[in-house]
C-alpha cells in the first residue's frame, strides 16, 4: 500500500482534500471534533505496534485535528503533540540505522519518505497552530491572568521540539531522496515553524534565549546540510521588514552562524541584499528601515571584521533620504573602526581604509538631520573613549564639536558637550592644559628646532656627489678623448708614460681628472687600457666603440675616488674620517627628527588647549538653556576642565552657582554634585591636609566675586552643612585662621569668616558658640586696619537672626539681644572711630554694622541715635576747627547743613552715608520686625483670652447674646484683617507723621543732604554726590509726602548729573521708591525707561535690572517703551546683553505676555527715527519671535503682521514686517491668513525684499511637509506673489504714477553709530504704528482745561562765582513734569494682556 501513493507536502492544507493526479496522497475524511480523541488512541496504539510508520495510516485524524484546532479541548491537544513528538524521536532514532542499510527496498524507502514528510508536516502543523493561538491570548506577555491553557505546555516543549527537528535535520536524509536533493518543500516546512516562531513579538525576552539558540542551530543545521541560503536570504530580509523586534535575534543568529558554522558568505548576501533595497522605497517604509538599521548595527558590533568587508554596497544609503540607514551605517563603520581598524601596527591599505571611514563620519557631523549629526557626535565620544582617533585627526574633530555647540538642535549641542568631555578625559597631551603653561615650552621647542635646523644648513656644505661632477664634465671629457682620433699637429706630442703597477696608473689618472687636464687622462687611459688587459678598472666587456670604453674607465675612476680635496690622503684615514661624518651627520639627522616630533607634539596640545578654551566660553553660555540634560552636560563638561586644570573653568565654575536656585531639580542637583566634586573632595594624606585643600579652593572662587555669586555659594554651602558633608577640621581650620592661630593673609583671613558665616546659615550654632570669639577678635582695636574683615564678621553674626518674617502659625519670641550686649557697644565704639578717619572702606562696614544692630538689638533705634550724635558731635567739632570757633556743646547737628562746605568731603560723605542707612534700617524695622513683633503679641493675646473664654462659664452667655455677627465676622477672619491693618495704620502713622517731624534726629540731617544734592557745583566730588542721592532715596521711603516733594528732584538729578555714580543709585532708589509708594512714581515712568538709553554701560545695565524686577513684580505698566528692553538685546556690553535676555525669558514665563508686546514693539523699532539699524532689528525680532511657540499665536500674529502692510508708510517697515512673517513657523491655518491677507501685502511685493521673505515663507512650509492639499494651496499662493511682483516691477519700469498704490519715500535715517541709539519718538505720524496712549480719565481732562498750578521750579545754586550756569545748575521744566494719572493701588496685580 505504502507504494501505491506519494505523499506531496500541499502548499497548504486544503491541497490534500483535492485530488492532485494518480498516486498522490488525499485525505479521504475529516472526522468531526468528537470522534477525535479515540482516533488518537487508536493511532498510539498503532504506533506501539508499528512504530512511525503508523502515520502512514492514521494521518487523517491527526490531520482532522490540525482542521479543528481552535475547537479541540486543551487536553486533545497537549495529547497530539506529546504524542507526535514522540513519534518523531523514534523515528529520528531508526533512521540512521535505516539509512545506513544498503539492502534497503525501494518500497521500504518510499515508506520511511512518506511517514518522515508526514510526521513532520503534522507535527510542524502542531507548532504553527499553537503558536498562533500563543499569540493571540498574549500568554507570553500577560503572565498574571495566565490560566492553566495549550500554552503552558507549549512553552515547555517549545524547546525540545526545535531539538528534535534540529537532531533529524541532522542526519543524512539525503538517501530517503534517492541521495539526491532533499526536495526544498520539505526543508522550507521544517524552517518555516522557526520563522514561525521568531514572529513572536515577545521571543526577544530574556527567559525565552533557550527557544531563540533552539531555533538558531535548526536553521544552522539546515544552512549547512541543505543549501538553505538563498531562501534564508530571502525570509530574513523579509521578517526584518516586517517584524522590528527580529533585528537583535537575527543579528545574534548570523553572528553565530559565520563565527561556528563557517557561514559567512551569508553575511555578505544579507548585507548585499538590504544594500540592493530602492532608496525611495525605504522612505516610503518606516518600520523596514528600522528593522534594517537596527540588524546592520547589531551585526557590526558583533562581526565587524565581516560587515568591514562587505562595507561597500552599505555606502550607497549614506546619499539616502532615510535618517535610520545613515545612522545604521555610521554606526557600522564606527564598530569596524573601534574593533577591526584600530591600533598603530596597521597596513597601508588599512590605514587608507581607516582615513576613509573617519572622513566620511567627519562629513556627516554636519548632516542635514539632527538625528545624524547627534549620532555622529556619540560615535566619535566612543572612538575617543576606545583610543581609536589617530592623532592626526584629532584637531579637525575637536573643530567640528566645537561648531555643533551652536547647532539648532539641543540633542546635537548635547552630545557635541559629551564628545568635548571625553577629548578632555581621553587626551594624549597632558593632565594639565592651561594655554599659558603650553605656550611657553613650545615657544622654547621651536626656538631650539630653529636653532638646530641652523646648525645643520651652516656645517654641511652642498654636497655634490661625483656622479654629478662627473656630469657636469662628461662634454668636455668627451671632447678631449675624441681628439685622441685625430691627426696630431706637429709639437702637440705630450710623453705620458704608464706607471708600472694599475694602483699607481689609476691614481695618476684621477690627479689628471681633478686638475681638468682631460686630454692627458684620456690618452693616458687608452695606454693602460693596452697594457693593463683583464685588469680592474681597465678590464670589463670591451666596447666596440674606443672612446665609449676610454669614458667607462675614466668614469669609474673618477667617481669612484674620494671626493676630498686632498687627494693625496691614505685611503684608510679617508676611510676613517667618513664614516665618523657619516655616524654624527646621522646622530644629528635623529636628534633633528626627534626634536621636530616634540614641536609637533607640543603645538597638537596648545592648539588642542586653545579650542578647549574656545568651547569654554560657549558652553558657559549654554548653562542657562531650556533644556535640563543640555544644562547638565555643561555642567559636567566644566567639573571635567576643571580637573584639567584650564584656568578659564573657573569661569564657569561661577557661572553655574546660580543654578543653585534653579527650580528644576535636576538642575540643583547636578550643581551640587558638581561642587561636591570640585572642593568636597580634595587630595591629602591626612585629614588635616584635605580641609586645608578645600579651605583654599573655597577661598579661591571667593576672590573678585560679586554679591551674586557670595549668595549662591553661601546656599551651597548650607547645603553641605544641613547633610553633614562638611567635616569638622575644616570649621576648626577656618576658627584658626580667623583668630590667626594658622598662619595666613588678610584675603585668606577675610575668606575665613567668610565661610564661617555660610556654614552658619545651615547650622547657625557655628557662630552662636563662638559669638564672643567674633566679637573680641574681629572688631577689636585693630578694626581700622581692615574694615573689610569687620564686614564679614558684622554679616556672620547676622545669621544668627534667622528669617524676619517668621512662618505663619510661628509665634516664638524672635532671637535678640540685650541693648547693653558687648557686640552693640563694640559696633557703636567702632563706627564712631572710624567716622572722622578717611576709608573707602567704612562705609560698607557701617552699612552692614547698622543693619546687623536692628537686626539683633533690643531698642536698635536708641543705638543708632547715639551713633548719629556722636558722629554728628564730631563733625561739628572738625566744623568748629575749620571755623576757629571754641567748643560749644549746646550747638544743634543742624549747624552742620549751614557750614558743610568746609568739612572735608570725605566726613561729609560719611555722615550721610550713616544717615540714609539709619533711615533706611529704621523704616525696614517698623515695617518688618515691629509689624510682625506686633501681630505675634495680638495672637498670643488672642489665644490666651479663647482659652479663658473657653473655661469661662458665660461663654454660652455671650455667644447668645452677640448673636451671629460677631460669629460670621470670626468666619469670615475679618478680625484678624482688621487688626492687620490697625498695626500696618499704626506704623504707616510714624513714618508720615513722626520720623521726620522736627522731635526727630532726622529731621536735622534733611537740610545738608538736600542742600547737597540741590548744588552739584558746590559739592562736585563724585563720591559725595553719589551718597547724598543714594541717602536722598532713603530719605524719601520714610514718607510719602517727603517724597512726594522731592521726586522732582530725585529725577531731575537721575537725568542731568553728569555722574554716572549719581544716576545709578538714583536708578536703584527709584525702583525701590516705585515699590514702596507705587502711585507717586507711576507719572515718572517714562524717565525710568530713559535710563535704558544712558550713555555709560554701567548705568544701563542698573537701568535695565531695576525694571526687570519691576515689571515682572507688576510694579510698573508695560508700556511701548519695553522696546527698551528689547533693545538692549543688542548692546555691545555682553552683561547688558544677558539682562535683556534674562528680562524677556522670564517674561514669556507670564502667560502671553510677549505676544501681547510685540505689535507694538514691532512698530516702534522699525520706525527709521529709532534708530535701530536693519539688521539689529533682525537680531532682536529673531529673539523675541523665539518665544512664540503657540500655533493660536502664530496665526493671529501672521493676521496682524499682514495688517499693518495696510499702514506702513517705508520701505524699512515693509521689510521689517516680511522679515517678521518668515521668523514664525508658519501652519495650515497661517498659510491660510496669508491668503486671506493678500491683498495687504500685494502692492508692496515689488521690492525684491520683501518678496524674497514671502518666499523663504514658502519654501520653509513646503519643507514641513503636510497634506496635498496644502502643497496646493502653497503653490496657488506662489503663483500669486510671482505674479504680484512681477506686475509691480513692470509698473515701476514703465510708469510710476500708474502703480494702483505708489510706495512712498523711503524715510531718511539718522545715522546712528554704536549703542547711542536716538530716544524713541512718543508720537508717530502712522498712528496704527505707535502704541496707543493712556486712556484720558475725567479728572485728567478737568485738569487740562484748568490751566496747571504753578510749582516752584528746583535750581541747582553755587556758591561759585566763576563755574559756568551749564556746568552749575541743573532744571526740569514745568511742561516737563508728568501728570499723575489714576493712582495704583500698591496690592494690585496688574497682568500682562
Amino acid at each position: 500500500m505504502a507504494a501505491a501513493w506519494e505523499f506531496h507536502l500541499p502548499l497548504s492544507p486544503a491541497d490534500l482534500l483535492r485530488n492532485g493526479g494518480p498516486g498522490r496522497y488525499v485525505v479521504q475524511e475529516v472526522l468531526p471534533a468528537r470522534e477525535l480523541p479515540p482516533a488518537l488512541t487508536a493511532f498510539r496504539t498503532a504506533f506501539r505496534a508499528r512504530g512511525a510508520l503508523a502515520v502512514l495510516q492514521h494521518f487523517d485524524p491527526l490531520y482532522s485535528l490540525l482542521h479543528h484546532f481552535q475547537a479541540v479541548g486543551t487536553d486533545v491537544k497537549e495529547d497530539a503533540l506529546e504524542l507526535m513528538m514522540r513519534v518523531v524521536s523514534h523515528h529520528s532514532n531508526e533512521l540512521p540505522a535505516i539509512l545506513g542499510d544498503s539492502g534497503l527496498s525501494h518500497a521500504d524507502r518510499t515508506a520511511h519518505l512518506n511517514a518522515l514528510k508526514m510526521n513532520c508536516y503534522l507535527l510542524t502543523g502542531l507548532v504553527d497552530a499553537f503558536e498562533m493561538e500563543t499569540c493571540k491570548s498574549g500568554l507570553l506577555e500577560n503572565k498574571k491572568n495566565r490560566t492553566k491553557t495549550s500554552g503552558s505546555l507549549w512553552e515547555e516543549e517549545r524547546e525540545p521540539l526545535l531539538r528534535l527537528l534540529t537532531q533529524l535535520l541532522q542526519l543524512d536524509l539525503h538517501k530517503l531522496w534517492g541521495g539526491s536533493m532533499v526536495e526544498e518543500e520539505f526543508v522550507s516546512l521544517m524552517t518555516g515553524s522557526c520563522y514561525r516562531i521568531l514572529e513572536n513579538s515577545s521571543i526577544g525576552l530574556q527567559k525565552y534565549r533557550a527557544t531563540r539558540e533552539a531555533v538558531t542551530h535548526l536553521l544552522a543545521a539546515a544552512l549547512v546540510h541543505y543549501d538553505h541560503m538563498f531562501s534564508a536570504t530571502l525570509k530574513i530580509t523579509q521578517m526584518l521588514q516586517h517584524f522590528e523586534h527580529v533585528a537583535p535575534v537575527f543579528a545574534q543568529a548570523v553572528s553565530l552562524w559565520a563565527t561556528e558554522y563557517g557561514l559567512k558568505s551569508l553575511v555578505g548576501e544579507l548585507l548585499r541584499e538590504i544594500g540592493q533595497k530602492c532608496l525611495q522605497d525605504l522612505t516610503r517604509d518606516a518600520s523596514g528601515i528600522k528593522g534594517y538599521a537596527t540588524f546592520i548595527t547589531e551585526l557590526a558590533e558583533q562581526i565587524p571584521a565581516l560587515v568591514l568587508s562587505n562595507m561597500s554596497v552599505l555606502l550607497r544609503h549614506l546619499d539616502g533620504e532615510s535618517y535610520m540607514m545613515r545612522n545604521a551605517v555610521l554606526v557600522a563603520m564606527a564598530e569596524v573602526l573601534v574593533q577591526v581598524l584600530n591600533g598603530d601596527q596597521l597596513e597601508e591599505a588599512a590605514r587608507g581604509t581607516r582615513d576613509q571611514f573617519l572622513n566620511m563620519l567627519q562629513a556627516h557631523v554636519c548632516d542635514i538631520n539632527g538625528f545624524v549629526r547627534s549620532r555622529v557626535l556619540q560615535l566619535f565620544t566612543r572612538i575617543v573613549q576606545c583610543k581609536a582617533l589617530p592623532l592626526t585627526q584629532f584637531q579637525s574633530v575637536v573643530s567640528l564639536a566645537v561648531g555643533r555647540l551652536r547647532d539648532k538642535s539641543v540633542v546635537v549641542a548635547k552630545n557635541a558637550i559629551q564628545l568635548l568631555a571625553a577629548f578632555l578625559s581621553n587626551n594624549p597631551f597632558s593632565s594639565k592644559l592651561s594655554c599659558t603653561d603650553l605656550a611657553e615650552p613650545l615657544k622654547k621647542e621651536v626656538q631650539k628646532l630653529q636653532e638646530m635646523r641652523d646648525r645643520d644648513r651652516s656645517t654641511a656644505a652642498p654636497v655634490i656627489t661625483p656622479e654629478e661632477e662627473w656630469e657636469a664634465m662628461l662634454p668636455e671629457v668627451r671632447a678631449a678623448t675624441q681628439q685622441l682620433f685625430q691627426p696630431q699637429q706637429e709639437g702637440e706630442e705630450e710623453v705620458l708614460e704608464v706607471e708600472e703597477t694599475v694602483e699607481s696608473t689609476s691614481e695618476q689618472i684621477t690627479r689628471l681628472l681633478r686638475k681638468l687636464n682631460y686630454k692627458s687622462a684620456a690618452r693616458l687611459t687608452q695606454k693602460a687600457l693596452c697594457r693593463f688587459q683583464g685588469k680592474e678598472p681597465f678590464s670589463g666587456p670591451m666596447e666596440e666603440n674606443e672612446e665609449a670604453a676610454i669614458l667607462g674607465v675614466l668614469k669609474r675612476l673618477y667617481t669612484g675616488s674620494c671626493p676630498g680635496e686632498n687627494s693625496e690622503d691614505a685611503p684608510h684615514g679617508n676611510s676613517s674620517l667618513k664614516t665618523k661624518e657619516v655616524v654624527l651627520e646621522e646622530q644629528s639627522q635623529t636628534e633633528l627628527v626627534k626634536q621636530e616630533m616634540l614641536v609637533q607634539y607640543l603645538q597638537d596640545a596648545y592648539n588642542f588647549s586653545v579650542k578647549i578654551t574656545e568651547a569654554l566660553s560657549l558652553i558657559s553660555k549654554m548653562m542657562y538653556e531650556n533644556c535640563v540634560s543640555v544644562v547638565q552636560e555643561a555642567i559636567e563638561f566644566f567639573v571635567t576642565v576643571s580637573q584639567f586644570g584650564v584656568p578659564q573653568a573657573l569661569v564657569g565654575v561661577r557661572r553655574m552657582l546660580p543654578l543653585i536656585w534653579s527650580r528644576e531639580p535636576g538642575i540643583k542637583e547636578a550643581v551640587l554634585n558638581a561642587y561636591r566634586r570640585l572642593y568636597l573632595s580634595p587630595s591629602g594624606d591626612s585629614e588635616r591636609a584635605r580641609a586645608q585643600g578645600l579651605v583654599r579652593s573655597l577661598s579661591l572662587i571667593m576672590v573678585d566675586a560679586s554679591l551674586g555669586t557670595i549668595q549662591c555659594l553661601e546656599e551651597i554651602i548650607s547645603e553641605f552643612v544641613q547633610k553633614d558633608e562638611i567635616k569638622p577640621a575644616v570649621i576648626q581650620l577656618l576658627w584658626e585662621r580667623f583668630t590667626e592661630k594658622s598662619q595666613c593673609s588678610s584675603l585668606e583671613r577675610r575668606a575665613a569668616v567668610m565661610l564661617l558665616g555660610m556654614m552658619a546659615r545651615g547650622k547657625p550654632e557655628i557662630i552662636g558658640s563662638n559669638l564672643d570669639v567674633l566679637v573680641t577678635v574681629g572688631l577689636s582695636e585693630k578694626v581700622c586696619e581692615d574694615y573689610r574683615l569687620a564686614q564679614e564678621v558684622c554679616n556672620a553674626i547676622s545669621k544668627l537672626a534667622g528669617n524676619p518674617k517668621p512662618a505663619l502659625g510661628n509665634n516664638n519670641t524672635p532671637f535678640r539681644l540685650p541693648q547693653n550686649h558687648m557686640l552693640f557697644g563694640c559696633l557703636s565704639k567702632t563706627v564712631s572711630k572710624g567716622f572722622d578717619q578717611p576709608s573707602g572702606h567704612w562705609i560698607p562696614f557701617m552699612e552692614a554694622a547698622v543693619m546687623l544692630i536692628y537686626q539683633l538689638a533690643e531698642g536698635a533705634e536708641e543705638i543708632c541715635a547715639h551713633i548719629l550724635q556722636v558722629c554728628s558731635q564730631q563733625a561739628l567739632e572738625k566744623l568748629r576747627e575749620a571755623d576757629g570757633q571754641k567748643a560749644d556743646p549746646g550747638v544743634s547737628p543742624s549747624r552742620v547743613s549751614g557750614g558743610a562746605s568746609s568739612l572735608p568731603t570725605f566726613l561729609l560723605t560719611h555722615l550721610v552715608s550713616l544717615v540714609g542707612q539709619v533711615a533706611l534700617q529704621q523704616v525696614a524695622h517698623l515695617e518688618v520686625s515691629v509689624s510682625a513683633e506686633l501681630r505675634r503679641r495680638r495672637i498670643l493675646r488672642e489665644e490666651e483670652k479663647t482659652k479663658k473664654r473657653s473655661d469661662s462659664s458665660m461663654r454660652q452667655k455671650r455667644l447668645q447674646s452677640t448673636g451671629n455677627e460677631t460669629t460670621m465676622e470670626e468666619e469670615l477672619g475679618l478680625v484678624g484683617a482688621t487688626a492687620d491693618d490697625t498695626e500696618a495704620e499704626l506704623i504707616r502713622n510714624i513714618c508720615e507723621k513722626e520720623l521726620l517731624d522736627g522731635k526727630h534726629l532726622f529731621s536735622a540731617f534733611v537740610p545738608l543732604v538736600l542742600k547737597i544734592c540741590n548744588n552739584p557745583g558746590l559739592y562736585s566730588d563724585s563720591v559725595l554726590s553719589a551718597a547724598a542721592a543714594l541717602s536722598l532715596g532713603k530719605l524719601c521711603m520714610i514718607s510719602s509726602d517727603f517724597c512726594d516733594s522731592h521726586l522732582r528732584l530725585l529725577f531731575t538729578m537721575m537725568e542731568k548729573s553728569t555722574l554716572p555714580g549719581v544716576r545709578s543709585n538714583l536708578i536703584i532708589a527709584a525702583g525701590d521708591l516705585a515699590i514702596r509708594f507705587p502711585n507717586l512714581v507711576e507719572p515718572w515712568t517714562s524717565h525710568l525707561y530713559a535710563r535704558l538709553r544712558d550713555p555709560c554701560p554701567s548705568v544701563r545695565q542698573t537701568a535695565g535690572l531695576v525694571m526687570t524686577h519691576l515689571i515682572l513684580k507688576d510694579m510698573v505698566k508695560v508700556k511701548g517703551q519695553v522696546s527698551e528692553m528689547a533693545a538692549l538685546l543688542i548692546d555691545p556690553e555682553e552683561a547688558i546683553m544677558g539682562v535683556a535676555q534674562n528680562f524677556f525669558s522670564e517674561l514669556s514665563n507670564k502667560g502671553n505676555a510677549i505676544y501681547n508686546l510685540l505689535p507694538d514693539i514691532i512698530s516702534r523699532l522699525s520706525d527709521p527715527n529709532c534708530g535701530i539699524e536693519e539688521e539689529s532689528f533682525h537680531i532682536i525680532m529673531r529673539h523675541l519671535f523665539s518665544y512664540i511657540t503657540k500655533d493660536k499665536q502664530t496665526e493671529s500674529l501672521v493676521e496682524k503682521l499682514c495688517q499693518r502692510f495696510r499702514t506702513a508708510r517705508t520701505e524699512r517697515q515693509c521689510r521689517d514686517l516680511s522679515h517678521c512673517l518668515t521668523l514664525l513657523p508658519l501652519s495650515e491655518r497661517g498659510l491660510h491668513k496669508l491668503q486671506d491677507n493678500f491683498d495687504c501685502f500685494a502692492d508692496k511685493l515689488q521690492d525684491p525684499a520683501v518678496y524674497s521673505c514671502f518666499q523663504t515663507v514658502l519654501v520653509r512650509f513646503r519643507r514641513a511637509g503636510g497634506k496635498p492639499e496644502n502643497k496646493t494651496l502653497a503653490e496657488e499662493l506662489e503663483q500669486k506673489l510671482s505674479a504680484s511682483h512681477n506686475r509691480g516691477l513692470d509698473s515701476a519700469e514703465t510708469c510710476q504714477e500708474g502703480s494702483r498704490t505708489p510706495m512712498p519715500e523711503p524715510a531718511k535715517q539718522k545715522p546712528t553709530g554704536g549703542s547711542h541709539r536716538q530716544p524713541l519718538s512718543t508720537a508717530n505720524r502712522d498712528d496704527d504704528f505707535v502704541t496707543p496712549q493712556p486712556r484720558t480719565f475725567r479728572n485728567q481732562k478737568r485738569a487740562q482745561k484748568r490751566p496747571p498750578p504753578k510749582k516752584a521750579v528746583i535750581t541747582f545754586s553755587s556758591d561759585e562765582e566763576n563755574s559756568s550756569e551749564d556746568e552749575l545748575s541743573a532744571e526740569l521744566r514745568e511742561e516737563e513734569t508728568p501728570t499723575k494719572t489714576t493712582p495704583i493701588t500698591r496690592s494690585s496685580a496688574r497682568r500682562l494682556r
